[in-house]
């Protein structure tokens, strides 16, 4: 609520050529336009001066989570059978109002109940960046998997064995958009650099959630679930030589994903919420240990399997003990001539024109893409 006067203060002052924001622009859930409206007004001098990519995530669309499993219809507000919720005409019109102005879909065929999709790529200045929907072709747990937890989406049990939910025929990102990444990886013609934008991490690269009691060992709204479809979508954008920039994990982070082995994978970039009092994620590791090869920036940082089992090094994290809670934005910058991209943190209090403005610790973090 409010306004967003320091973001765009800052943000003018940074002058991104391009901004992009990752879901969730609306939590107001049965009214999206005036959500929708509200946003524009908060962000108007942002968006007066340069483009916006915009795409909705699960409380856009009126779901604490979803896993849309191709446009089927959800049994439950909760939607972790699969599908949506919420009449089909109202998911078509949050996509309308935030996705119209990209350009047109690689594949525009509906999915069911006619809702349309968004996944396309734009290019800026030499810099190629997909457009994914991670959650639109994802399957939903409840009654594919066993329920190991207190929710069919939240595992507790760290002595659980990861491969008894990674079984045959469940969908991440789904044949359709896993053939566009690889026809996209292919199409260089103009091109410097590439980045995929989607709405959330592929790995579970949060420990505590919403308070420092609820400890998840793993948890399915994250693209860490399903391992199978997690990792192919992870060769898909390792083979276009692209980072990964997301958001929705309310925890910022810089992780270098492995597939087959550690470090094998693409760079990724979860950006914080730009209000992060409401509901907080702790990168925490039970054992408060570093992994290996782990930095002497941040205490936890290295090598660790997420709850799932999934290869991840963790570079750097904001946990919510910083007095802006966490809470923040990110800002990536693609320097053409060096192949190399930088990510920055700056959190919600900060004052960019001030000459003592300091990042998250652990940023600014550069990471070479030249190959």
């Amino acid at each position: 609520r409010g306004d967003r006067a320091h973001y765009v203060r800052n943000i003018n002052h940074q002058d991104p050529d391009v901004v992009f924001f990752a879901g969730d622009q609306s939590y107001d859930h049965t009214e999206h336009t005036a959500a929708w409206l509200k946003f524009g007004l908060q962000f108007r001098e942002v968006f007066r001066n340069r483009p916006a990519i915009t795409i909705p995530d699960d409380h856009d669309i009126g779901q604490g989570n979803l896993w849309g499993e191709s446009g089927k219809i959800a049994e439950s507000s909760a939607g972790n059978d699969g599908g949506y919720f919420y009449h089909h005409e109202y998911v078509k019109l949050v996509e309308r109002c935030q996705t119209s102005h990209l350009p047109d879909p690689y594949d525009p065929t509906p999915i069911q109940q006619g809702i349309g999709v968004y996944y396309t790529n734009l290019i800026i200045g030499g810099v190629d960046f997909a457009i994914i929907e991670d959650r639109k072709f994802k399957s939903g747990p409840k009654g594919k998997i066993p329920q190991i937890g207190p929710r069919p989406d939240h595992i507790r049990d760290p002595t659980y064995d990861p491969k008894s939910v990674d079984v045959p025929g469940l969908v991440l990102l789904g044949d359709r958009q896993l053939t566009f990444l690889d026809d996209w990886a292919s199409q260089n013609d103009g091109v410097v650099m590439k980045a995929v934008l989607s709405q959330t991490g592929f790995c579970g690269g949060a420990h505590i959630h919403g308070n420092k009691e609820n400890r998840l060992h793993a948890d399915m709204d994250s693209n860490g679930w399903p391992q199978t479809g997690r990792n192919k979508a992870l060769k898909a954008i390792q083979k276009a030589n692209a980072v990964h920039i997301a958001g929705d994990q309310h925890l910022a982070t810089v992780i270098k994903h492995g597939i087959d082995e550690f470090d094998d994978g693409p760079w990724a970039f979860v950006v914080p919420a730009i209000v992060n009092n409401y509901y907080s994620r702790w990168w925490w590791p039970e054992d408060e240990k570093p992994g290996k090869n782990a930095n002497d920036v941040l205490p936890w940082t290295g090598q660790y399997l997420d709850g799932f089992n999934n290869k991840i090094t963790m570079h750097a994290y904001v946990n919510p003990e910083s007095p802006s809670k966490g809470g923040g934005y990110g800002l990536t910058k693609f320097n053409k001539a060096t192949k190399q991209v930088t990510f920055e943190c700056w959190p919600r209090e900060v004052d960019v024109t001030k000459s003592d403005a300091a990042q998250f610790t652990g940023w600014p973090f550069t990471v070479d893409m030249s190959r």
